[in-house]
């Protein structure tokens, strides 16, 4: 794709795309469009497993194994782009469906053919992103159809999202069965992300792949920006003029917060997972000079205590307190044990709830104790004064409310 836009990532909410013009379809074939299509499903998917694509949602899993796992299920399967851009912080997605349709669509209708579906779904909640799509189908009738989602942090992991095409609420499931076992009307689905369904268009054209990074926080204008796999953070942020001195936060709200230190960590999965991190969605958010770790862990924890699906216990229950424990050090009022209780929620409740909206709230608290324990000592003694500057429960950065709808 080679781009670097200037995005929008407001205070109190997830990030938008604004002023970007869609590629129709004349601009699409002409550089290129849908030449992916022309290839066999076997050298398409060759080209995928020998790319070793990850999905670009959150898990980052090998986007060849979903894929034959559902190619050699039995009897009608079903496709879905997630269109879903829940994790705050990330734009990518948005990007693609408003700016460029067609090269998504080509993505769809290449792996519809690879896997066999014979049902093809986009899956989206942004209102811009929808019409664009519809948009660009009505430019070129294809077997696709859109499905209105419901906006929300959970409502675009994928067993939520099989629910809400089957009528239900947005809201995950607990596994097995998992989609490619059995996912829309009891069908073997494949779930891909929006950017993956790009990448697996682009890489059977080109043999080349890359990551879209969203990078936000202190010191300078949101950008999203395409870079090779093994960029580190610390390039991108002198690059774009971010201030990251005291680190980040990673893949989005769901990769924990990251020292300095990690900025010299390359941006791969197996590279960020070898520091406790996820490269997930690829969004970074800098925390700089005048932030406070703590104040960016505690308003990531009440985050997911809003944003959880309120259904498993140990989630709703444990993010809340989680949440509440790192408000009190915020604040200045904590006392050791609710640290001491912090550190064990973050260790004992991990993989206890129906998606990973615990995991990633274990993370936060987890990184926040390992990578700034001094910080934690100087608020369990006296009073921040960067947390002092900013009211409790004021719109940054760091605090933002569960998505909603975007409009033009």
């Amino acid at each position: 794709m080679n781009m670097t836009t200037r995005v929008a990532v407001p205070a109190g909410g997830g990030a938008a795309v604004r002023g970007n013009v869609r590629e129709d379809l004349a601009r699409h074939l002409a550089s290129g469009g849908d030449s992916a299509l022309h290839h066999s499903p076997e050298a398409a998917l060759a080209a995928i497993r020998a790319a070793g694509l990850r999905g670009r949602g959150g898990a980052g899993f090998p986007v060849a194994a979903k894929i034959e796992a559902v190619r050699a299920a039995s009897g009608p399967r079903v496709l879905v782009a997630n269109g879903e851009e829940g994790e705050p912080a990330s734009v990518k997605d948005r990007y693609l469906m408003r700016t460029r349709p067609h090269l998504v669509i080509e993505g769809m209708l290449l792996a519809r053919r690879i896997v066999g579906a014979d049902r093809a779904i986009m899956y989206v909640s942004d209102g811009p992103s929808a019409r664009s799509v519809r948009q660009a189908l009505a430019e070129r009738p294809a077997p696709i159809e859109v499905f209105d989602a419901e906006p929300g942090f959970v409502s675009g992991e994928e067993s939520a999202l099989v629910r809400a095409i089957d009528g239900g609420p947005a809201k995950p499931t607990a596994k097995p069965p998992r989609p490619y076992e059995q996912g829309v009307a009891g069908r073997p689905t494949l779930v891909l992300n929006v950017e993956s369904l790009a990448r697996t268009a682009l890489l059977t054209r080109f043999r080349r792949s890359g990551l879209l990074v969203t990078l936000s926080g202190s010191g300078g204008a949101p950008v999203l920006t395409e870079v090779p796999h093994g960029v580190r953070p610390a390039e991108l942020a002198a690059r774009f003029g971010f201030d990251a001195r005291r680190g980040f936060l990673a893949g989005g709200f769901s990769g924990g917060l990251l020292p300095p230190s990690a900025g010299d960590t390359p941006l791969a999965h197996e590279a960020m997972r070898a520091i406790g991190s996820t490269l997930g969605c690829g969004a970074l958010v800098a925390i700089g000079r005048d932030d406070c770790p703590v104040a960016a862990a505690a308003d990531v924890l009440a985050f997911f205590d809003r944003a959880n699906a309120g259904q498993c216990g140990s989630c709703f229950k444990g993010t809340s307190a989680m949440a509440g424990a790192a408000a009190a050090l915020r604040a200045g009022t904590a006392v050791p044990e609710q640290v001491d209780r912090l550190q064990q929620w973050a260790a004992r409740l991990r993989g206890r709830g129906a998606c990973g909206t615990l995991d990633a709230a274990c993370l936060t608290a987890d990184s926040l104790l390992r990578h700034f324990p001094q910080e934690i000592r100087h608020h369990l003694a006296e009073s921040c004064a960067r947390c002092a500057r900013l009211p409790v429960g004021a719109d940054t950065r760091f605090r933002v409310h569960p998505p909603e709808p975007e409009e033009d």
